[in-house]
């Protein structure tokens, strides 16, 4: 087996596509592997404990949340000792390729799913699409998703003009449309801000009795890094493992966000955009008592409460 120290220490960082999966390949040691699947994908898997999570990441994204370039999974293997499959492309791909479709085929005939207790798909926007696409593969799955698309097929989404390039790829053959997907999942659940208009579109088409959709707002287009700063991915999937994810405990473990410097400089843009000048000086004194805030807070206080004063005329707010 692979020294545990040397895999979380290395540093996967600067590499190419290629030799970022040779270095995979090595750090996996004799109980993983890191197997090409073609030219754009590859499936890393570090094998320990009996429950699988699987995430989907792309190889541009592993170094803006992780120094080290490593994938996200990782962590939970260092933290857990989960088993970790980490299916990897070379881009934005939404994994839409044969050779990741004949990979799941063959886990599946050869019962690779069927040796764990457990098994988690996580993925963040076309990974999220992939994490619910992939999930039927492995029946009675759980699923945690980011603001995913559930189709780029025109046909269904001809509203969304974001990825028109990709409207050339096949969205209606196998692992095709996401939430049909997940009629064999144990459960799934799906974040996303419902301010990007496209994302909530698409997320209320994976309205199923076994996906619970809960609204993230504020966090824009970077919700994965966000929540990921937050601490609230890795405890949310904890909780998925024990079956106590839920409406509740997700506003519970949302209250990071309190503490959270750049999404309060967002709710701060909102408010001032809006002139909710009384709404501003609240949550600007709010910060500021939590020393989370800094001067753009302390200049946002000041204007606030001089327009306040001069639109009353009465005392300091």
């Amino acid at each position: 087996m692979q020294d545990s120290a040397q895999m979380f220490d290395a540093d996967l960082s600067g590499l190419g596509w290629a030799d970022w999966c040779e270095r995979a390949n090595d750090l996996a040691g004799d109980d993983g592997y890191c197997q090409p699947l073609g030219a754009g994908h590859a499936a890393v898997l570090v094998e320990r404990k009996p429950i699988l999570l699987v995430t989907f990441e792309t190889h541009q994204k592993l170094t803006e949340l992780s120094p080290q370039a490593q994938p996200f999974g990782w962590s939970m293997v260092k933290a857990l000792g989960w088993s970790h499959l980490c299916v990897v492309s070379n881009g934005n791909t939404w994994f839409r390729d044969g050779r990741v479709y004949g990979f799941f085929d063959r886990l599946t005939d050869d019962g690779f799913f069927d040796d764990f207790e457990q098994v988690i798909f996580y993925g963040a926007g076309p990974c999220g699409y992939a994490a619910a696409a992939f999930s039927v593969a492995a029946p009675g799955a759980r699923v945690l998703m980011l603001s995913p698309q559930a189709t780029l097929d025109p046909r269904v989404a001809e509203w969304d003009d974001r990825y028109i390039k990709m409207r050339r790829v096949s969205f209606s053959d196998r692992y095709g449309y996401a939430p049909d997907m997940l009629d064999a999942a144990d459960k799934a659940v799906l974040l996303y801000d419902p301010e990007i208009e496209l994302d909530a579109m698409h997320a209320a088409l994976f309205t199923r009795p076994n996906v619970l959709r809960f609204r993230t707002r504020y966090l824009g287009y970077r919700i994965e890094a966000r929540l990921m700063r937050m601490g609230m991915i890795q405890s949310a999937l904890v909780q998925l493992s024990t079956n106590k994810l839920d409406r509740l405990s997700l506003s519970r473990l949302f209250r990071a966000r309190r503490d959270d410097t750049p999404y309060l400089l967002s709710v701060l843009k909102r408010l001032m955009a809006d002139q909710r000048d009384k709404l501003t000086v609240m949550h600007c004194r709010r910060a500021l008592d939590r020393k989370v805030g800094g001067p753009r807070f302390r200049k946002a206080l000041y204007l606030a409460k001089s327009r306040l004063e001069e639109l009353e005329g009465g005392p300091e707010v």
